[in-house]
């Protein structure tokens, strides 16, 4: 998947996350956090857009509770790990 196809996933991501009440943040931060978990558990992003709603909001919340921003892209999410974290 190319860094243009990736961005697109993380924007459709956040908009399903918003769309669904879930995240009423600025975008960019939700954004920001998909990449750097991205980066950090090489994400299945088809797949995680295509879960269901337990699944979906499993790995969104983990990620938006254990991420450390203390740096860009964050690296420490503590002991979490999500669901569609790459194989």
């Amino acid at each position: 998947m190319s860094k243009a196809q990736k961005y697109g996933m993380y924007v459709e991501i956040a908009k399903r996350a918003e769309e669904s009440g879930l995240y009423t943040g600025e975008r960019l931060s939700l954004l920001m956090d998909i990449e750097s978990a991205d980066e950090k558990f090489n994400l299945r992003l088809e797949e995680w857009l295509a879960a269901d709603d337990f699944n979906f909001i499993h790995d969104l919340y983990g990620i938006m509770d254990h991420i450390v921003r203390d740096k860009f892209p964050a690296d420490d999410f503590g002991f979490f790990v999500p669901r569609f974290a790459g194989r």
